[in-house]
């Protein structure tokens, strides 16, 4: 018996774009902020939640980043870019690196990686990179790293985005 999907909303090619971010927001997501130095040294980053393991050998990740912000040259550019994956406590992070503010790194506290990249302190995880692959998508650029070194902490939870919203993790046991 095929069940009624009442009060479900679609979209279909040319229709709505609204509706399909709205579609794709249904996906949670971690919150990352993707940096780097251009080549005077100065630092650039923003914030993405599209981002995924891509390969275990050779190690690569992917992450998303809006053709439209100031910091997707420098990050598509660079040889060298870090990927900070936020835990819960790091939202005020997420929002600075996410709005066009002044000076987002005198905001954050952050040391320095491999190739000069930023990792914000107190980050759940962070990927340092080499740039491997710039793909076209779309609005996007598609930045494919080689990991050259990942560090993680076990415990603290992930800052997460549902629908809109920042969420935090619930379990059921």
């Amino acid at each position: 018996m095929r069940g009624r999907m009442s009060g479900w909303r679609k979209f279909e090619e040319g229709g709505d774009p609204r509706s399909l971010r709205d579609a794709f927001g249904s996906f949670a997501t971690g919150v990352t902020v993707v940096t780097c130095r251009d080549a005077d040294g100065t630092p650039h980053g923003l914030t993405a939640n599209s981002f995924t393991s891509l390969s275990l050998d050779p190690p690569l990740l992917i992450v998303c980043l809006a053709k439209v912000t100031t910091s997707a040259g420098p990050l598509t550019e660079s040889e060298r870019f870090a990927v900070n994956v936020l835990r819960t406590e790091q939202r005020p992070a997420s929002i600075t690196f996410s709005t066009p503010a002044g000076d987002r790194f005198g905001k954050t506290r952050w040391e320095e990686g491999l190739g000069g990249a930023p990792l914000l302190t107190g980050s759940l995880a962070m990927f340092e990179c080499a740039r491997h692959a710039v793909h076209d998508g779309g609005d996007h650029w598609i930045l494919v790293g080689r990991v050259e070194r990942a560090r993680f902490e076990e415990g603290p939870d992930p800052l997460l985005y549902f629908r809109g919203r920042y969420r935090r993790l619930h379990f059921d046991d």
